[in-house]
């Protein structure tokens, strides 16, 4: 495959573009996975296998990725959106690259997998796969999510249970059930949910007679967000991490 191309492939700019980023003198290539030595290509129609492939553009190396699978941690005030109404989109929070991968939709780059609300923190999924996006919402898959919740009044036992029998949101005759649902604090709930219907989590809160002030996702599947990151972070996703989230690339 030429380096335009695998270049192209990984939403560095138009061929046109990243023919001229090779003959500029701006990508490196190690095309052993297990070697640090990077050799300066200036042929962009020079060919290498992209799966054994790094790439050094501009001085930052990237690996090649055949679909991309991303982590963010979603910080507040951000929306889940390509053209925000409000707050700032994720999407700035990502470098150019993963925002312009070539895809067959109408769509270009990563998308979210999913949404969370503005004033939600936490684990957000993006990747251009769409098998991927569809086994992480589907409903049917039955995937769990992990939210921090934070309630204005105390809670109580009778929520709790109410929260695990099911509760009547205003749209939907059919009773919603958390997977989970454990008091770690007066006002501090961990809630596993199945499903993800609009402001969910807010709405089941509101139905039992409380409110949520602050949320947070904390894990999807055995996905645990790391402790290490800081809100606005992100990173790549590996095949241990899509096995913790049930997931065969």
């Amino acid at each position: 495959m030429q380096l335009q191309d695998i270049l192209f492939s990984q939403g560095f700019g138009t061929r046109r573009v990243c023919a001229g980023l090779v003959q500029q003198g701006w990508v490196s290539v190690a095309d052993v996975p297990s070697s640090d030595s990077f050799e300066l290509i200036t042929d962009s129609t020079r060919d290498f296998n992209p799966k054994d492939l790094r790439l050094r553009v501009q001085g930052v190396e990237w690996p090649w990725c055949e679909k991309a699978y991303i982590l963010l941690y979603k910080p507040e005030g951000t929306e889940c959106s390509q053209k925000p109404s409000i707050h700032p989109s994720v999407y700035t929070l990502l470098p150019a690259p993963l925002r312009q991968r070539p895809n067959k939709n109408a769509i270009q780059g990563v998308q979210a997998v999913g949404r969370l609300d503005q004033d939600t923190t936490g684990l957000l999924l993006l990747s251009d796969d769409g098998q991927f996006i569809h086994r992480m919402t589907s409903p049917k898959k039955h995937v769990p999510k992990v939210y921090e919740v934070t309630t204005k009044h105390p809670l109580d036992e009778n929520q709790i249970q109410r929260l695990l029998g099911g509760v009547v949101l205003d749209d939907d005759p059919v009773p919603v059930r958390a997977a989970a649902a454990q008091m770690v604090g007066s006002t501090h709930l961990k809630l596993t949910l199945l499903e993800g219907k609009y402001h969910q989590v807010k709405r089941m809160l509101a139905a039992v007679g409380n409110r949520v002030e602050r949320l947070h996702r904390s894990q999807i599947g055995a996905l645990v967000l790391p402790e290490s990151m800081k809100p606005g972070d992100w990173m790549w996703l590996d095949a241990t991490h899509l096995k913790e989230l049930g997931f065969r690339a």
